[in-house]
């Protein structure tokens, strides 16, 4: 399978990439916890089929030492007891951000307030900055058919 477009060489996207890999790193120099910040990755890019996405940040998490447990339960977080309160809450968060077009009133108020229980305003911030820009990459990889599994941990950094 090649991508309909190499979007790693092209000038334009590649100059795309390196602002949004910027803005990537005001979440995650932030306090929220790098195990949430892989979990809700992979929740929005297994919501998008998004597969580049989901190869890579199961990829990295079981290099930053997450269980294979963890992993396999997230698509189905809600019935798993391996989560904290907090990751539920960033979870839900997650799925409703990702899936707006899909809820007629957007996020809830109710996953609002739960995640605001367990983050302050700055990890909130971060939270939502990551959910757009997770989104935002999955986008690009399934409008272009980046191809997954040929990930390493560590290849972009």
């Amino acid at each position: 399978m090649e991508p309909r477009i190499n979007f790693f060489q092209n000038a334009v996207a590649a100059k795309f990439l390196r602002y949004i890999n910027s803005a990537g790193k005001a979440v995650s120099d932030s306090t929220l916890p790098a195990a949430t910040q892989e979990l809700v990755k992979i929740r929005a890019s297994q919501i998008n089929g998004c597969g580049f996405c989901t190869d890579m940040h199961t990829k990295d998490a079981t290099a930053a030492g997450e269980t294979a447990q963890r992993l396999h339960l997230v698509a189905a977080w809600r019935e798993a007891k391996v989560f904290t309160e907090a990751e539920r809450a960033a979870l839900e968060l997650v799925e409703q951000g990702t899936r707006i077009a899909d809820a007629a009133g957007g996020v809830r108020d109710d996953a609002w307030e739960n995640a605001a229980k367990h983050y302050d305003e700055d990890q909130l911030a971060a939270l939502v900055s990551l959910i757009a820009l997770i989104n935002a990459y999955n986008r690009v990889n399934v409008i272009v058919q980046q191809p997954a599994g040929d990930y390493q941990p560590g290849m972009f950094g």
